[in-house]
């Protein structure tokens, strides 16, 4: 088969690798580009046979853009999260669902420990206390929180979520998970739930999967277990926390403090959370780095080359 005769359908603005790869492969069209969506909807969409789209909360695949593509054949997602496509729709339609895990399993880590240590030792603030001459006038910066030989509490313990451990676990770093699943780690402690590991832990690491059946689980509930000492460290999905909770909880000294990576409503932050100094926000750059871009690119274009040859895909969502 000629791949060139292939017509795939991008949903939104990637990686200009993996753009490059599949308009060079395929006959690609650019959803947010169409001169005539409707000439391109009547036309055009009854022969797309993929969609290439991102887990961020932006593109994704609902069900009624799957369906408005009668023949398609797979979604192929740069990411390893899925919860913005229609999962459900796909397989109603015979959709194979292909994502992105594996390659961006370091750099989400680091910056979850990259986080950690900056909420902890309050780094981004002390970097603005030398910038705005606070340094020579007030002296001394306020003393911030003691990292190594502390207590981590992992929340999922998938790929990622052993990544982080293993990583704090060089600090010294104590560690207890909450995961649904069993795992023979005889030198973690499991809880059996969220209140009873953010009890026993100095810092809350979110790994977990956003989706349904993690939406809001952070809660107030969650946020009063950790504690007027305890921090909060977010990097798996904005979904899975109740804002309005944390925000109280921030605004309050329920906890001591928060970094964060992933929000409900990217990429609009809470102006309560923007204003606040015991927070650390970056805009969903955990995968962020060339290496891995480049990594998932490739996965995404294996992954259609591979379908379209015949061959089993490498990364299917088999939820």
């Amino acid at each position: 088969m000629n791949l060139k005769d292939i017509q795939v359908a991008i949903v939104g603005k990637l990686s200009d690798r993996l753009m490059a790869k599949v308009e060079s492969t395929f006959t690609a069209y650019r959803l947010w580009e169409l001169a005539d969506e409707g000439a391109f909807y009547t036309q055009i969409a009854p022969d797309i046979q993929a969609l290439v789209t991102s887990g961020n909360p932006v593109m994704g695949a609902s069900r009624a853009l799957i369906e408005k593509f009668p023949n398609l054949k797979i979604i192929a997602s740069n990411g390893v999260g899925y919860d913005p496509i229609d999962i459900v729709a796909a397989r109603e339609h015979g959709v194979i669902v292909t994502n992105t895990p594996g390659v961006l399993n370091d750099c989400v880590a680091d910056i979850g420990i990259a986080l950690l240590l900056n909420v902890a030792r309050r780094i981004n603030i002390a970097d603005c206390y030398v910038r705005d001459g606070r340094w020579p006038n007030e002296g001394r910066f306020p003393m911030a929180t003691k990292v190594s030989g502390k207590r981590c509490g992992i929340v999922g313990l998938g790929n990622i979520g052993n990544a982080v451990a293993r990583r704090a676990a060089a600090f010294e770093m104590e560690i207890h998970y909450f995961d649904p699943k069993p795992h023979n780690k005889p030198d973690w402690t499991a809880h059996d739930s969220l209140v009873s590991l953010a009890q026993a832990v100095d810092f809350l690491v979110l790994t977990l999967p956003g989706g349904a059946s993690t939406r809001g689980v952070i809660d107030k509930t969650v946020l009063q277990a950790l504690g007027k000492t305890g921090h909060l460290i977010s990097i798996s999905r904005g979904s899975v926390v109740n804002e309005t909770d944390l925000i109280d909880a921030l605004q309050n000294n329920i906890i001591a403090g928060a970094a964060l990576d992933v929000y409900a409503n990217e990429p609009h932050v809470p102006e309560q959370l923007m204003s606040l100094d015991n927070v650390v926000l970056t805009p969903h750059i955990a995968s962020g780095t060339s290496e891995t871009f480049n990594a998932m690119a490739d996965l995404v274009f294996d992954n259609l080359q591979a379908f379209f040859s015949g061959r089993p895909v490498i990364t299917p969502v088999t939820q």
